[in-house]
């Protein structure tokens, strides 16, 4: 499984452009200006978009009754906003980390090759894609556009704000404006508290902070880890730390381990969810003795979904991020998207 993830992001790095939506691709930005503000839970036509966020042109149906979900972050989105009833079908990745808050033994497809023919029988209303779909460049939904069913493409939100568009986005095809638009605002109240700690931080107590996400291992020696103009970066500056690799290229480049313990971070931030008893593996590994983190112990492994999945929930592991590094300075922030019972029960 872990390789099977691995070269699905190696294939995600190398996409510059996505193929997918209703329509031909008429630009490669992320275009929200036909997005309307008014949408209600009946939606009417004038409300509709005519591009997805991919910036395809589509043609929304009227009422949205069935969806097929294909990334997790998207089925977050929808159960969040009361849609769960209606996801018909969804990934193999949304039903491992959301199967028990669906319908039950709804059709599950990889998100990669997904079988089109069972997707059209299903009859949806919206078939909701990502960009890691076209990772190949293959356009894999292309038989179930050409059937009728509008498919929505959502390229890898490379920001905060993207994600916020995301979420827009469906509450406006999903006639649920006012839930996603009250989800969007509570994000933004959450980053503009956590910016207003970081800023009382003083300079010489300023962290900078490695963020992996797998542990290298003799299969896989490199570590993959999130450079320039990615949403996690973003989170971590905005908490008052920095991205020891900020300034690389590529958005998610692979460092050796020699040039991660060069960066001696303070802190190192891990994803990894399939090495077992991971903080001890990162802090006894050879050759990283004079690191920093190491030799502090300041190694903190995050929820992979809430971090690697683009939607409210990085807010989760933003907070996550600042109690760990800043315990002081962050530990009256309270998490307004936990999914944790006791948690919740004791903000209360």
């Amino acid at each position: 499984m872990k390789k099977k993830l691995l070269s699905m992001i190696m294939a995600a790095v190398m996409i510059s452009t996505f193929v997918a939506g209703c329509g031909k691709n008429t630009t490669s930005n992320k275009d929200t200006s036909a997005v309307s503000t008014e949408a209600s839970q009946t939606v009417e036509t004038q409300a509709l978009p005519t591009q997805d966020r991919a910036g395809n042109d589509i043609v929304l149906p009227s009422e949205v009754n069935a969806i097929v979900s294909m990334a997790p972050s998207i089925t977050r989105t929808l159960i969040d906003l009361g849609l769960s009833d209606k996801i018909v079908a969804c990934d193999t990745n949304s039903a491992a980390s959301y199967g028990t808050e669906l319908t039950a033994d709804i059709p599950q497809f990889d998100m990669m090759t997904p079988d089109q023919e069972q997707i059209i029988a299903l009859k949806a209303d919206l078939v909701l894609t990502s960009g890691m779909s076209a990772a190949h460049g293959d356009d894999v939904f292309a038989s179930v556009k050409e059937s009728g069913v509008c498919v929505c493409d959502f390229p890898s939100s490379a920001s905060l704000a993207d994600i916020q568009e995301d979420i827009k986005f469906i509450g406006t095809i999903t006639g649920l404006s006012d839930k996603a638009n009250a989800i969007v605002e509570q994000m933004q109240a959450s980053m503009d508290e956590l910016a207003k700690i970081a800023a009382t931080i003083p300079e010489e107590e300023k962290k900078t902070v490695l963020f992996e996400l797998f542990t290298p291992s003799a299969d896989t020696p490199t570590i993959y880890t999130c450079g320039a103009n990615t949403y996690i970066t973003e989170m971590i500056g905005l908490i008052g730390a920095t991205n020891v690799a900020e300034k690389e290229a590529d958005q998610w480049p692979a460092l050796t381990e020699e040039a991660a313990v060069a960066m001696n971070p303070d802190v190192i931030l891990t994803a990894d969810m399939y090495t077992p008893d991971v903080i001890n593996v990162l802090l006894k590994m050879s050759g990283w003795e004079n690191v920093t983190a190491i030799k502090n112990s300041a190694v903190y492994q995050l929820n992979s979904d809430e971090v690697n999945q683009p939607n409210h929930h990085v807010i989760s592991a933003m907070i996550a991020m600042a109690k760990a590094i800043y315990p002081d300075y962050y530990k009256d922030v309270v998490d307004p998207f936990s999914t944790d019972k006791a948690e919740e029960k004791e903000a209360a």
